[in-house]
C-alpha cells in the first residue's frame, strides 16, 4: 500500500482529500501544527524532521502554503521534496488571488463569494484568512502570503520538482497543481490531475510544465 502525506489535515481526513487519494491504495498519515485535531504527526510544513528521507509517496496539501509566511514557502516545498520518494508528487491546492483580487477591484471585498463548511466566505476571509475562525482564537487560519498561478508555478520548479501542471478554478477562487519530482510527460501529468483535480478545471487556464522521460 502507498502512503500519502496529508498535510495540514486539520480535522479532516482522507475521505476530504481528493477522489485519488480516497482508495483502498492509499494508507494516510496526517501532519498538523495544532495537536487538538490528533494528527499522527504533529509539526510543521516547514521542519518535517520526525519524517524520514524518501518516505512517502505522495503529499497532499490543501490551503497551507498561504499561512506561511512568504519566506517560508520555499523551506515547505523543500520539505515536501525531501520526503517525497523520487517517483513522488505532490497535490497542491490554495486560494487564487488573481481572481480575488478582481473581486476587490469591484469593491466586494466584503461580498461572500461562496459558501463553505465553515460558512460564507469572503474576499476578506481568502486574502487574509478566515476571519471567524481567528476571532474565536484559531491564529493558525491567518494568511500570511498568496499566490497566482504564474507565481506558485514557478515556486514549484524553483523548488526542484521536474514536472509540474497547474489550474485555476475561477468560480472556486482556487488553484491547483500536480508537481512531480520525476519527469512526467503531459498525458502523464493530466492522467494524474483526472484523479486529483475536482471538476470542472478550465483547461485554458492550465498550465503544464512537462519535462519528457529519458
Amino acid at each position: 500500500m502507498a502512503t500519502f502525506l496529508h498535510v495540514g489535515c486539520g480535522t479532516k481526513h482522507k475521505n476530504a482529500t481528493t477522489p485519488g487519494f480516497n482508495t483502498e491504495h492509499w494508507h494516510e498519515c496526517r501532519l498538523d501544527i495544532d495537536p487538538r485535531v490528533q494528527p499522527d504527526v504533529v509539526g510543521s510544513i516547514t521542519q518535517m524532521q520526525q519524517l524520514s528521507d524518501q518516505s512517502m509517496d505522495a503529499i497532499f496539501s490543501s490551503h497551507n502554503l498561504e499561512h506561511l509566511n512568504a519566506f517560508e514557502v520555499p523551506l515547505a516545498l523543500r520539505e515536501f521534496m525531501r520526503v517525497l520518494k523520487d517517483e513522488g508528487f505532490l497535490v497542491l491546492t490554495c486560494p487564487d488571488l488573481q481572481t480575488v483580487a478582481e473581486w476587490i477591484a469591484q469593491d466586494k471585498l466584503l461580498q461572500p463569494a461562496y459558501n463553505s463548511p465553515a460558512g460564507p466566505i469572503t474576499p476578506l476571509d481568502m486574502v487574509f484568512g478566515l476571519q471567524q475562525a481567528i476571532a474565536n482564537g484559531n491564529t493558525y487560519m491567518a494568511h500570511r502570503c498568496g499566490f497566482t498561478q504564474k507565481v506558485l508555478t514557478a515556486h514549484l520548479k524553483h523548488a526542484g520538482f521536474v514536472s509540474v501542471l497547474s489550474a485555476r478554478r475561477s468560480r472556486a477562487f482556487d488553484l491547483w497543481a500536480i508537481a512531480s519530482k520525476s519527469a512526467c510527460t503531459e498525458d502523464q501529468l493530466r492522467e494524474m490531475a483526472s484523479q486529483h483535480f475536482p471538476a470542472p478545471i478550465n483547461v485554458r487556464k492550465t498550465a503544464v510544465h512537462p519535462q519528457a522521460a529519458s
